[in-house]
Formats: structure tokens, sequence, C-alpha cells
């Protein structure tokens, strides 16, 4: 599996909603240049890219099953539709079970376990915080509490720097 094939595949599996498939070309490019930037292992960097591609894979089904894709159905339901996913794109058992975690655990900052896990989370937040015009409380909040890499905080500070 390639993370192009695996771009490819969320796209079609989006059908056309381009919310989604926006959100998720967002998340990634985020999440690909803060690894990058921090010279995260080409392992993680690989494993950092496929959960940004995949992170929000359940909330086309938590929208039509329970009515809303909140964070906690989209870990219910995420984990598992990654899992299935990446199996079948024939990727290896070690990046399933990591991105599958990933899914799993993206809106739950406390449980943070390593630097993958760090940057997806702050990936997605530098989305959140414009698709859903985050207030600049919520911004300064999230500066001290969740975003913990240099190159986070940069972006952070140069996208909303003028909402502090």
């Amino acid at each position: 599996m390639t993370i192009s094939q695996l771009t490819r595949e969320m796209i079609r599996f989006s059908q056309g909603n381009l919310h989604d498939i926006s959100h998720l070309l967002k998340v990634w490019a985020y999440a690909r240049t803060i690894g990058l930037e921090e010279g995260v292992s080409e392992e993680i960097q690989t494993t950092l890219e496929a959960a940004a591609l995949v992170h929000d894979i359940a909330c086309p089904l938590c929208r039509e099953k329970y009515g809303a894709a909140d964070g906690k159905h989209q870990e219910l339901e995420g984990g598992p539709m990654a899992r299935e996913l990446l199996q079948s794109l024939g990727a290896e058992p070690a990046l399933i079970d990591r991105v599958a975690y990933l899914v799993a655990h993206h809106h739950t900052p406390a449980a943070v376990d390593g630097l993958d896990y760090q940057i997806l989370l702050e990936a997605d937040y530098l989305v959140n915080a414009d698709e859903s015009s985050f207030s600049r409380e919520n911004i300064e909040n999230a500066r001290a509490v969740l975003f913990k890499t240099k190159t986070g905080l940069d972006l952070l500070d140069a996208i909303y720097g003028n909402r502090r």
C-alpha cells in the first residue's frame, strides 16, 4: 500500500462529499508538513500520513447511524473501519494496528502515546479551528494545552496569530 493509493481510496470512499474530501486532504497536508519538519522517522511519517487520511473514515456512517459525527462515535466506529480498509489495500500488520489505534483515539488528547498521535491531533485541530471558526479563547487554550511540537506551534501562530 502507498499513501497515494490510500488517498485515492479515501477520496472514492467519500462519495463526492467535498467537505469530507477537503478535510482529509488538509489534515493530511498539515500532518505531512509537521512530521517532515519535526524529522520523524520514515516509519512514523508513513503511519502519520495514513492515519491523517483515514482519521475521519467513520463520519459518513456516524452521520447516518447516529445523526451526527461526534468524536466518541467516530472513535468507536473508525478503528475497525480503518483496519478493514488498510487490510484490503495490503498494508503491513504493524501499520494497520497503529493507524486503527490512532483513528480510535483521535478525539482523546489525554491518551497521547507517541509523536504520530501528537502530530495527528495538531493537524486535525489546525483544520477544525478554521472549519468550525474556533474562538480566540479556544485557540489560546489549544496552544497552551494541546500543541507540543515546534512546527505545530509555528503553524498555529502563523494561521491564527491574529486571533490571539
